[in-house]
């Protein structure tokens, strides 16, 4: 079992993204992982900076914690070729610590270089395409690729570490999951659903299975609330809305009557540190065993302090149900 710190690139600016890594290191995490966005969630966030920059320096400012996207998408937005090439840099600036944590993207960050949003099943071809072509380039030379959805032309990536990143793949259901064992080294998911790790190990998937536990530390449970309100509420419309829309402004309406109360079955929330573990525990339960700590509370510091001296030690015990 390995405990990471999600870095919230939405809500802060890309220098503290670097400092946050650096405590998180200093805190004893073992990874940390980042989104990789072009807008925030909501207005009131205020931030999105590219992740590739903020792993270079992160990765030129810790020297052992892991770091990983969670997630790119590697179409649309970008081209897998270029996904190949950020994701092998990164390897080798951050010494091989580097998991790339693949998705089908959301509307949202897509939609900005003015092509139409495929649907569902067109996005997971897609992503399927775009997993061969990243194998293909990290096998060095120059390389084609002609797919139903995508084109490589002679491209090749000449800085290529001695042993290629992990892929882990984002999953939300058992076919996407199913993709993640047949095509990455590594799961990806959002909530403490055994269905996806079953598809996953059912489809002959053997590797880490990452997911993102939603916390919220605070000195007190109203205060912790009111911040995973502020800052999280976009996260309980699921995973078919936070997919489709196509603007921050949207997310403000779809969240408007989400109340404060209403995070409160979602997140682990407040000072006691047996909800966070208990909030920890279920995702471990799940099957999963790299768990990224999402802070919803409104003092990172004070958080890197909770785990340290009071959280950590509570989590040592937990371990995937299998």
């Amino acid at each position: 079992m390995q405990i990471g710190y999600k870095l919230f690139a939405e809500g802060y600016s890309p220098q503290e993204m670097v400092r946050q890594a650096e405590r998180a290191e200093a805190a004893g995490f073992d990874f940390v992982e980042i989104s990789d966005h072009y807008h925030p969630w909501l207005e009131s966030h205020g931030h999105s900076g590219f992740a590739w920059s903020i792993l270079a320096a992160i990765a030129a400012r810790t020297r052992r914690i892991g770091l990983a996207t969670g997630v790119t998408c590697p179409f649309i937005r970008y081209h897998p070729a270029l996904v190949a090439q950020a994701a092998a840099t990164t390897a080798l600036l951050a010494d091989g610590r580097f998991v790339l944590g693949l998705g089908a993207g959301e509307q949202l960050n897509e939609h900005v270089v003015g092509r139409p949003w495929p649907s569902v099943a067109e996005r997971h071809a897609m992503l399927r395409e775009s997993l061969q072509i990243i194998r293909l380039l990290w096998q060095g030379g120059y390389r084609s690729f002609e797919g139903e959805h995508l084109r490589l032309v002679d491209a090749r990536v000449f800085d290529l570490p001695e042993d290629p990143p992990l892929i882990a793949v984002a999953a939300g259901g058992e076919a996407a999951a199913s993709l993640a064992a047949e095509q990455g080294d590594a799961l990806f998911a959002t909530e403490p659903d055994h269905a996806l790790t079953r598809a996953y190990r059912h489809a002959g998937g053997s590797g880490p299975r990452y997911a993102e536990v939603p916390l919220s530390w605070a000195p007190d449970e109203e205060t912790a609330l009111k911040s995973a309100h502020r800052m999280f509420r976009f996260g309980v419309t699921g995973w078919k809305v936070q997919a489709e829309l196509p603007n921050v402004a949207n997310f403000e309406a779809a969240t408007a009557h989400v109340r404060e109360e209403d995070m409160a079955s979602a997140f682990g929330y407040g000072p006691d540190p047996e909800r966070h573990a208990a909030a920890v525990k279920q995702f471990a339960d799940a099957g999963f065993d790299r768990l990224a700590l999402v802070n919803a509370g409104p003092d990172p510091d004070g958080f890197f302090d909770f785990f340290a001296k009071e959280l950590s030690g509570r989590l040592d015990a937990a371990a995937p149900a299998g």
